[in-house]
């Protein structure tokens, strides 16, 4: 056992395990009950996008109910451990694994470095990155080929047109990754929750516009 397997089960030891639906310890982020129930709500709707900057998306839940009250208290309330929820769900999930091995890149939407430091963690990021280290077959990197260079008003404040033009020009390309230069590659863009689609339809054109072709899109939740 290496030490970072021995650090982990230290911690799990002080701080078990607490199911991010529940809020049950146990031993795993996902407790049996609320397996089902997640499992139960799933709707891996997915459709072909032709009026957008990317080709695909694949929608995990609908944002309501449970699922709303979950993403809400880990976005806001300090619950980074919930990422090891929804990560958990995913991998468990066959469609949402399906769809995801159809890319050889996937990127989080980048938060600003002030709603960074604020948070103090990228919820998507830290979702994805549980989600390849669980899966012990993953083909797809995990690449940060955007960064946001701008703060922007709260999106969940505007209306659809405003959403639009308040997002416009807040992403660029990071052209310290060595990633954003492999255009041919199939790029999936994962965001928490898909209300209008503007900001992923930002992320989606600055990709594009660079020489990216084959661009999809998955969201946790559908507003």
């Amino acid at each position: 056992m290496n030490i970072k397997n021995i650090v982990e089960r230290a911690l799990d030891l002080f701080f078990p395990p607490k199911c991010g639906m529940c809020g049950k310890i146990g031993d795993s982020y996902l407790c049996n009950k609320c397996t089902i129930l997640q499992t139960q709500l799933q709707i891996n709707k997915h459709e072909i996008v032709y009026d957008k900057y990317f080709n695909e998306i694949l929608f995990i839940y609908e944002y309501k109910d449970i699922i709303r009250d979950v993403l809400i208290n880990y976005k806001f309330n300090d619950k980074s451990y919930i990422c090891r929820t929804f990560a958990q769900a995913m991998c468990d999930n066959d469609k949402v694994n399906e769809y995801i091995e159809n890319f050889d890149y996937i990127v989080p939407v980048p938060l600003s470095r002030k709603r960074l430091t604020k948070r103090g963690y990228n919820q998507v990021e830290l979702i994805l990155r549980m989600y390849i280290k669980n899966k012990e077959k993953c083909n797809i990197n995990g690449v940060y080929s955007l960064i946001k260079k701008r703060e922007i008003k709260p999106q969940s404040t505007l209306n659809k047109n405003d959403r639009a033009t308040n997002i416009m020009g807040a992403f660029s390309i990071n052209r310290n990754s060595k990633y954003c230069y492999d255009t041919e590659k199939k790029i999936l863009i994962v965001d928490d929750i898909y209300t209008t689609g503007s900001t992923i339809n930002e992320c989606a054109r600055i990709l594009r516009e660079f020489g990216f072709e084959s661009i999809g899109v998955l969201a946790i939740a559908k507003d």
